[in-house]
């Protein structure tokens, strides 16, 4: 048989334990107590989580706000036919297709492949069964701006 080691661990005495439990019980209530004789709010996760949820609803509001402020120069509907992915080694099927995509929105909408943006709900469309079975055509509706800059978005029903 081996030899083994034994390390003695110090136990912890048991009134320095609890005075120090409760030395940090009430520390928060003496804060609590402090923020309410001030004045002052009482930070609960429930109250920030209702902030960010707020913050996120104007933060959607404004982009469709933007959207509808944008000037459209052009839109159109198409149906991009993604078939041509599964040339592609499996693994490769899903970042395929959106090359893909964004070559046909650039040859038909006359812009350079810096000037297309598609969007996150595209971008889960084409990705939604994984890497190695994308669509094999997607509907997307296409608009341009002024500014030259085309958006692709999922077209309406789809």
């Amino acid at each position: 048989m081996s030899a083994r080691k034994t390390r003695l661990k110090k136990k912890p005495v048991e009134g320095e334990l609890s005075v120090e439990k409760k030395a940090d019980e009430e520390e928060p209530e003496d804060k609590q107590e402090e923020l309410k004789r001030t004045g002052e709010e009482v930070k609960t996760p429930e109250k920030e989580k209702e902030k960010t949820a707020t913050a996120e609803e104007q933060a959607r509001k404004a982009r469709k706000e933007k959207e509808e402020e944008e000037e459209i120069v052009e839109e159109r509907i198409y149906t991009v036919p993604l078939g041509r992915a599964w040339i592609a080694p499996r693994q490769k099927h899903s970042p395929k297709a959106v090359r893909l995509l964004r070559g046909f929105i650039t040859r038909h909408m006359k812009v350079g492949q810096d000037s297309v943006k598609i969007t996150n709900e595209v971008n889960e469309r084409i990705w939604s069964r994984g890497i190695e079975k994308p669509p094999r055509e997607v509907r997307i509706r296409a608009t341009k701006d002024t500014e030259g800059i085309v958006t692709v978005r999922l077209a309406e029903g789809d």
